[in-house]
């Protein structure tokens, strides 16, 4: 069992560098495979659910070279290959390839995704749209079968009930292909789902609308390769960000390799506890701050604010004078690091369906469990303002989402380690 073992109560100063997205590789790396000939992609985080994706895509017939954080795929050899079992259980972003086997073969087998426990994460929306472009669906033995029912799927207009970041791309991917037009309504708008669109629109696809509510992809027969840049992970900035807030003294610390509007709600939120920034074109470098007000969260959909980063805010949040609340709309069940940061001496409770945090506290190390991905995140934030020792399990939930994280926080003169059990 691998562990990560935090001395807190450091001084943390300097500079951090933003890594590629990991919500938007981990859709680029299943589009790649669309394509007739080789795919580049530069700034791919170095993250074992890349790992995970590039095995799967291996095993499709895909080769595939990593030099640094550029990522070549060869899909020439790809071939509709069953997947009901394996890595692509335990990965949730699996569901990717639903679309993009479909949308390429117009027919897929892969198993059902798992990834972080955060409640009820249904599929519902992506196999309705796919039925819409005239696929059939059936659910055996924990794998979903689809196939397009004339043989080839055709454009039609799909409003979805609910905004879902993972339907918007899927449903995406499968329409490249279609005969005719598709329209898709009341679709997300996260810079992933931007991103995503630009990759298939320079591999050649006709996708026009993302980032609005309405997208509509004209199909076409071919796809070719490309070289794309991941944009910057505007989540992992987000948890840097907030161990920046928190720091009392030194020089402050600088984020580079962001872009200020895919965090602007997050941002906002920061000066609204009083912190001291200085945004730049692609850094935001932030100031020791003494004193920080208590704020109420509420998450959203994009541009609203992130449910991936209220966990990193509200270990934030435990250093600032007040009492707070966290209520996440979209993963009610994100609440697993509350317990943990109780122990931690955090005064912080679930009252129904909202966090409260009163404050300030002073953080003391103990051994806690990271339960998801962001939740882990929170508990490295709170392990490093901490005295003492902390020391933080089931750490491949971080290890899934946070390139180089380590050897990051250590460049800021963080006492951090991982450590084999």
């Amino acid at each position: 069992m691998r562990k990560i073992v935090i001395r807190g109560g450091k001084t943390l100063q300097g500079e951090v560098e933003i890594s590629g997205a990991k919500n938007s590789v981990v859709a680029l790396i299943p589009a790649s495979i669309m394509a007739d000939s080789p795919v580049v992609l530069e700034g791919v985080p170095d993250i074992s659910d890349v790992k995970s994706l590039i095995e799967i895509i291996e095993l499709m017939g895909a080769k595939v070279e990593r030099m640094g954080d550029t990522l070549t795929i060869d899909p020439t050899h790809v071939k509709s290959t069953p997947m009901p079992s394996g890595k692509i259980n335990s990965l949730r972003a699996s569901y990717y390839f639903m679309g993009a086997l479909l949308g390429k073969f117009n027919e897929a087998v892969v198993g059902l995704p798992g990834g972080c426990d955060l409640g009820p994460r249904p599929i519902d929306l992506h196999l309705k749209g796919f039925e819409a472009l005239g696929a059939e669906i059936k659910n055996e033995n924990g794998a979903m079968y689809l196939k397009a029912a004339n043989g080839t799927l055709e454009g039609a207009h799909i409003f979805m009930d609910n905004v879902s970041v993972g339907a918007t791309i899927n449903i995406m991917l499968a329409s490249v292909h279609t005969k005719g037009i598709t329209v898709i309504e009341n679709v997300a708008r996260e810079p992933e789902i931007i991103d995503v669109a630009t990759l298939l629109n320079n591999m050649g696809a006709r996708v026009r609308g993302a980032g609005t509510d309405e997208i509509r992809i004209t199909g076409v027969k071919e796809l070719h390769g490309t070289r794309h840049s991941v944009i910057p992970d505007r989540i992992e900035a987000g948890t840097y960000l907030a161990l920046a807030a928190a720091q009392e003294a030194g020089s402050g610390i600088k984020v580079s390799n962001v872009l200020y509007e895919h965090l602007e709600s997050f941002i906002l939120k920061l000066e609204e506890m009083g912190v001291e920034m200085v945004v730049r074109e692609d850094s935001i470098e932030v100031k020791p701050s003494k004193q920080l007000k208590m704020v109420q969260v509420k998450t959203y959909p994009y541009p609203g604010f992130a449910t991936d980063l209220q966990q990193p805010l509200t270990s934030l949040m435990l250093k600032a004078t007040g009492v707070g609340s966290v209520q996440d709309t979209i993963y009610e069940k994100r609440v697993n690091h509350v317990p943990e940061l109780a122990r931690m001496g955090g005064d912080i409770q679930l009252e129904q369906n909202k966090v409260i945090v009163h404050g300030p506290n002073t953080l003391h190390g103990a051994e806690v469990v990271a339960s998801d991905l962001r939740a882990g995140a929170a508990l490295v934030v709170a392990g490093l303002l901490a005295s003492g020792e902390t020391t933080i399990s089931n750490v491949e939930f971080i290890l899934r989402g946070y390139d180089n994280i380590i050897e990051k926080v250590r460049k800021l003169g963080g006492d951090i380690e991982l450590i084999e059990e």
